[in-house]
C-alpha cells in the first residue's frame, strides 16, 4: 500500500489519539493537529504532531502544504454540555469557526475526503425513540447546535465543491485502548465512567448524579455507550468507503440500548470490586432524559460490527488503563 497521510484534528484528545493508533495500524500516516486545550501531547504516539489552532488559516495552509493529506478526520471540538449552556458563544466560535476554516482549507488544497465526528446531541431530547439517520434534529444546547450547523456546512461544501464526507453521530464514547497504551484523560474530568473510576480508586470522594427526577425507570438520564475502539474502527470503515465510493453519507453509531446513571454505577462497582459513593444533585442545564441510537445503516453499508461495546468491557478496559498509564498531567 502506498503510504497516505490523514490529518487528524483533535488527535491529542481521547477519541483522536485512539483513531491515530488505528490509522497507523491500517497503513496510513496520521498527522495530529491539536491546540492542546483539552488534549495531551503525551497521547500523540502514532505519527507526527502539529500544534495549532483550527481558526488560524495561515497555519493550516502550512500544515496542508507540508503533509499533503488525502483525507481529514475531524474530531476537534469543545464538548461539555454544561459549559455550552453557560457560554454558547464559545462553542459557536470554536466549533463552527474552526470547521469553516478547515473546510475552506481542504477545498483550496484539493483534499476532498472528510470523516466528521458529530453527535447524537443534534437530535435533542428524544425519549423512547431509537435514533437513526432520519430522526428530526432539534438540539437543545449549543454543543449539539454547533455540530448540526457543521453538518449543514459540510453538505453545502459538498454541493459547491465536491467535498465527499462521512458523518458519524454517536453517544457516549467509553472504554480505552485494550492494549493500555493510551486512555481517557480530562481536566476537569466530566465523563461518567472515568469519574466513577476516580471514586473507586480513592482519587475523588463521590460522584454527583445530575438529577434523579427524569422520566426514566430509575429517574436518572439514560445514554447509549460505544467503546472507543469500535468507534474508531467505524471511522476507518468510513474512510475506506470514501476512497472507494466518493459521495456523502450520515451514519449513527450505537448499541440500540441505553444505560441509566445508576446502572453504570452498579456495573462499575461490580467490575472494580470497590464501593462507589454517589449523591443526587440538581439537573444540569441542557441534558436530555434519554438518548439511544441504532447502527443498522453502518452495519449494512460499512459492515461495522461493534466488538467491545458492552458496559462491562468498556469499564474493564478503562480500569486497566487507569491502573497502568500515568495521567499526562501527573494528576
Amino acid at each position: 500500500m502506498t503510504q497516505r497521510t490523514i490529518l487528524v484534528t483533535g488527535g491529542a484528545g481521547y477519541i483522536g489519539s485512539h483513531a491515530c493508533k488505528a490509522i497507523q495500524r491500517a497503513g496510513y500516516t496520521p498527522v495530529t493537529f491539536d491546540n492542546l486545550e483539552t488534549g495531551w501531547a503525551e497521547m500523540v504516539k502514532f505519527g507526527p504532531f502539529e500544534q495549532g489552532e483550527l481558526r488560524d488559516r495561515v497555519q493550516l495552509d502550512e500544515v496542508f502544504a507540508r503533509w499533503k493529506p488525502t483525507a481529514v478526520m475531524h474530531f476537534a471540538a469543545l464538548s461539555q454540555i454544561g459549559e455550552a449552556t453557560r457560554d454558547p458563544g464559545k462553542y459557536w466560535s470554536a466549533n463552527v469557526g474552526g470547521a469553516v476554516t478547515l473546510l475552506q482549507t481542504m477545498v483550496d488544497h484539493g483534499c476532498l475526503n472528510l470523516v466528521f465526528s458529530s453527535t447524537c446531541a443534534t437530535y435533542g431530547d428524544k425519549d423512547g425513540v431509537l435514533l437513526d439517520e432520519d430522526t428530526p434534529q432539534h438540539p437543545i444546547n449549543a454543543y449539539g447546535a454547533s455540530k448540526r450547523a457543521i453538518e449543514d456546512m459540510i453538505a453545502d461544501f459538498g454541493q459547491s465543491f465536491g467535498l465527499n464526507s462521512v458523518i458519524f453521530r454517536y453517544f457516549n464514547v467509553a472504554g480505552a485502548d485494550p492494549e493500555a497504551e493510551i486512555g481517557e484523560f480530562h481536566i476537569p474530568e466530566t465523563h461518567l465512567i472515568p469519574i466513577l473510576l476516580e471514586v473507586a480508586s480513592g482519587e475523588r470522594e463521590k460522584v454527583t448524579i445530575f438529577g434523579a427526577d427524569y422520566p426514566t425507570p430509575d429517574g436518572t438520564c439514560i445514554r447509549d455507550y460505544v467503546h472507543v475502539s469500535d468507534l474508531v474502527e467505524a471511522h476507518l470503515l468510513g474512510l475506506a468507503w470514501l476512497e472507494a465510493s466518493k459521495g456523502s453519507r450520515v451514519f449513527c453509531l450505537g448499541s440500540s440500548q441505553g444505560f441509566s446513571v445508576h446502572e453504570v454505577i452498579a456495573k462499575a462497582q461490580e467490575v472494580t470490586g470497590l464501593p462507589i459513593r454517589s449523591e443526587i444533585g440538581p439537573r444540569r442545564g441542557g441534558d436530555a432524559a434519554k438518548l439511544v441510537c441504532g447502527s443498522a445503516a453502518a452495519t449494512r453499508v460499512l459492515g461495522w460490527q461493534p466488538k467491545r461495546s458492552t458496559l462491562a468491557l468498556m469499564i474493564e478496559d478503562a480500569w486497566r488503563v487507569r491502573q497502568s498509564v500515568r495521567h499526562p498531567a501527573g494528576a
